[in-house]
Parts: structure tokens; C-alpha cells; sequence
């Protein structure tokens, strides 16, 4: 393939291809994401957990992608159909939706999104020609044309988010063999509960504990009343078609919407947790700031000066002022005698 995937990677996430390119090579070693972001930081240029996730994510998808390809440029070699041309098309394209574009399945798509065929395998069939050899491998084209238009639809996004926001769920896992190194995690070996009650110091361990290595965190909002809302949005009538969009509805939803908005509450989250230890941290110093420096003590505090005179202030136990005034023991004053007849009063 001409297009290497660290620089593809690095231009659709915007990360410096180095960096992408150093973060593969740990991946391929089988390092894992925690153990990269907390332990690796000088290979990767500083990359946090959320980022080379989603390097790991574009890479399992490149990967897969490359995969289709070569099964696709194999079927077509073996009808003897395969040009220099379309080759040189199929190997520059790394989108699946693109591919089933390039298919020419894009009205395909549309005819299955209307849902009022009643022959969608006849519909199908007219699409055998050139890179598509069959039924299904027109379908399934189709389907990744509408999971892509479902990703797209903000629609669909925001009914997501609004499950996440209602029913998400964060769990934790100890990853196998780490319960002894992270024995300080213990109570967040199996995890679970709803995010939306989840308190910042809860929040923040389990971010800690995932970033040394010792746990695996995930969101997940109720899959289940998700699809089905995003089902009623989409899917119209009880046909061929209406199947094929339940079907490519499944797949948006596990392979972009899901990742894509857990990885926006993994982040807001963490977001209000750091500033909710941020707040408690300033109020615990305030408070420590006001305390009284040598506890429930009487204390005379002196601020001296010679021209302008010593300025004394007597607090009792509790802090209440009890006296205040100004003495002038040095020169030029030199009332050294008078202070003293003061104090013995």
C-alpha cells in the first residue's frame, strides 16, 4: 500500500505523524494504552490515554479496512476484471464508506434508506458489476454508506448523548494479573455505577488507577433504550430495507457513535471531576490559611519599626482582638522606660 497508516492516522486525528508512528510501534509490541500514556510519555511526545486510544482505534480500523481490500482486489483479479487503474483506486482508499462510494452504492444506500422497496434483492442484484460481486457485498456497502449518514445525523448524536447523559454506566476492571501492584485499587477491581453519581474522588482514582495499568475503565449508556430510540428515528415500516437500516443502525452505533460520544463523556467527566478536587483543595487551604497558626493560644504579635514605632496587637484563644497599640522603645524616641511602666500595667 502507498499510504503508510501513521500518516494517515496523524491526519485524521491531527497528531503529529511521529508520534503516531512511535505509538503504533508500542501498540505492536502489545503494550497497553494505560501503560503507554503513564510510562512511555517520552516516546510518545506526552500522549494522554484518550489520545492513543483513538490511535489504537484508527489503527484496528486501517487494519481491518486493509483486510476488505485484499479480499475485494482478490474476487475482482479472479474474474479478470482487475485494471492497473482500479487498483491503483482501491489501494488509495482507506474509508469504507468511500470504497462502497467508489462502488458506485452510494444509490443503493438511498434506495434502502426509503425503506419502500419491495424487492430490495432485485434492487441489489442490478448493482453486481465491477468491484461488487454479489448480493451481500452490495448490502453490506450499503450499510456502511447509512452508518455513516447516522453517525453524521446530530440528531442521532444528541440521542445518544442524552443516553449517556440519563443512564451511562462506569465500570472497572482489574487487569489479569495486576491485583497485587495494585492492591491500593482494590475497591475498584469490579466496579460499577452510574456516572451521573459517580463523586470526583471515585472518578479520579479509577482515571489513576487506569493510567498505571492496573484497571480497564469504560462508559456505556443503556444500549439497549438507545438503539431502540434511535431505531424509532430511523427505521420506518416492517420490509427487506427496513432490516439493512436496523442492521447498519447496530453498527454505527458500536463502531463510531458509541466510541466517539463515550470518548466525549470520559472526557467531560474528568473535566468537572479535576475541578471539583481543584475547589475542595483551594477551600481546604483557605481554611488551613485562616486557622489560627499555634492553635487555641493567647498571642502578641509585634510589627516592629523604629521611626514609626513597634505595632503590637494581643489575640485571645479564640482570635478576638484583645489590644492594640503602637510603642517606641528605639530612636529616636527611646521611650524604653515608659514601654516598660506599659507592660507592667
Amino acid at each position: 500500500m502507498h499510504t503508510s497508516f501513521h500518516t494517515l492516522i496523524s491526519q485524521t486525528l491531527n497528531i503529529p505523524s511521529g508520534q503516531v508512528e512511535r505509538t503504533i510501534a508500542l501498540l505492536d509490541e502489545g503494550a497497553t494504552i494505560p501503560f503507554i500514556s503513564r510510562y512511555r510519555k517520552e516516546v510518545t511526545g506526552g500522549l494522554n490515554e484518550v489520545e492513543i486510544g483513538n490511535i489504537k482505534d484508527q489503527l484496528d480500523k486501517l487494519t481491518e479496512l486493509k483486510k476488505r481490500k485484499e479480499s475485494i482486489l482478490s474476487s475482482i483479479e479472479e474474474q479478470g476484471k482487475l485494471t492497473p487503474e482500479l487498483k491503483k483506486r482501491i489501494e488509495s482508499s482507506w474509508d469504507s464508506t468511500e470504497i462502497a462510494r467508489r462502488k458506485g452504492l452510494e444509490p443503493l444506500a438511498k434506495v434502502v434508506m426509503q425503506q419502500n422497496t419491495r424487492n430490495l434483492s432485485l434492487q441489489a442484484e442490478s448493482f453486481i458489476k465491477g468491484e461488487v460481486k454479489n448480493i451481500e457485498e452490495a448490502l453490506q456497502g450499503a450499510r456502511d454508506i447509512i452508518a455513516e449518514w447516522v453517525n453524521e445525523n446530530e440528531d442521532a448524536r444528541n440521542t445518544v448523548r442524552n443516553s449517556f447523559t440519563y443512564t451511562a454506566i462506569i465500570t472497572s476492571k482489574v487487569i489479569k494479573g495486576k491485583e497485587e501492584e495494585g492492591a491500593k485499587y482494590r475497591d475498584y477491581f469490579d466496579f460499577s455505577e452510574p456516572l451521573n453519581r459517580t463523586s470526583s474522588h471515585r472518578l479520579l482514582a479509577l482515571r489513576r488507577g487506569e493510567s498505571e495499568g492496573i484497571l480497564r475503565v469504560s462508559i456505556s449508556p443503556d444500549t439497549e433504550n438507545c438503539l431502540d430510540r434511535l431505531k424509532r428515528r430511523f427505521v420506518r415500516g416492517r420490509n427487506e430495507a427496513s432490516e439493512q437500516v436496523s442492521i447498519a443502525i447496530d453498527d454505527s452505533f458500536k463502531r463510531l457513535l458509541k466510541p466517539s460520544i463515550e470518548t466525549e463523556f470520559a472526557n467531560l467527566s474528568k473535566a468537572k471531576a479535576d475541578e471539583e478536587a481543584i475547589r475542595v483543595f483551594a477551600e481546604n487551604l483557605r481554611q488551613l490559611l485562616l486557622a489560627p497558626p499555634l492553635g487555641q493560644k493567647r498571642v502578641l504579635g509585634v510589627d516592629p519599626g523604629y521611626r514609626t514605632g513597634c505595632k503590637l496587637v494581643c489575640l485571645d484563644a479564640q482570635g478576638t482582638l484583645l489590644h492594640n497599640e503602637a510603642i517606641y522603645p528605639h530612636p529616636p524616641q527611646n521611650e524604653k522606660g515608659k514601654q516598660q511602666q506599659k507592660s507592667l500595667n
